[in-house]
C-alpha cells in the first residue's frame, strides 16, 4: 500500500512539473489578431499582456473615433479568445479523465 502511495506521489510530481513547463511555454508564446481587414493588429503574450498594437494610418479618422475603438476592441477580444483556447487545449491534456471542478 505504501509503495503505491509513493508511486502515485512521484507520478503527481512528474505531472505537476510537466504542467508547469507547459504553462511556461504558453506564457512565452506570441498571439496576434487583426480587425478591419488588417487595419488594427493587436499582439500579446500567453500571459494576456498586450505587447503591441499596430494601427494603419488610413483608419484614423478624427470624425469617427468610435470605429477605431471598435476595431481595437474586436481585435483584442479575438486575441484573448485565441489565448484562452490555446491554454485550454494545452492545459486540458493534464486534467483529462480527472473529475476536478475548477481546473482550467
Amino acid at each position: 500500500m505504501k509503495g503505491n502511495m509513493n508511486n502515485m506521489m512521484k507520478q503527481m510530481q512528474k505531472m505537476q512539473k510537466k504542467m508547469m513547463q507547459a504553462q511556461e511555454e504558453l506564457h512565452e508564446m506570441s498571439f496576434e489578431a487583426t480587425a478591419g481587414g488588417g487595419m488594427v493588429t493587436v499582439t500579446a503574450n500567453g500571459k494576456k499582456e498586450i505587447t503591441d498594437i499596430q494601427i494603419k494610418e488610413e483608419v484614423v479618422d478624427p470624425d469617427d473615433i468610435e470605429m477605431l475603438q471598435d476595431l481595437i476592441i474586436a481585435a483584442t477580444n479575438d486575441l484573448l479568445k485565441q489565448i484562452d483556447d490555446k491554454t485550454n487545449d494545452t492545459m486540458g491534456q493534464f486534467t483529462k479523465g480527472l473529475n476536478m471542478p475548477g481546473m482550467f
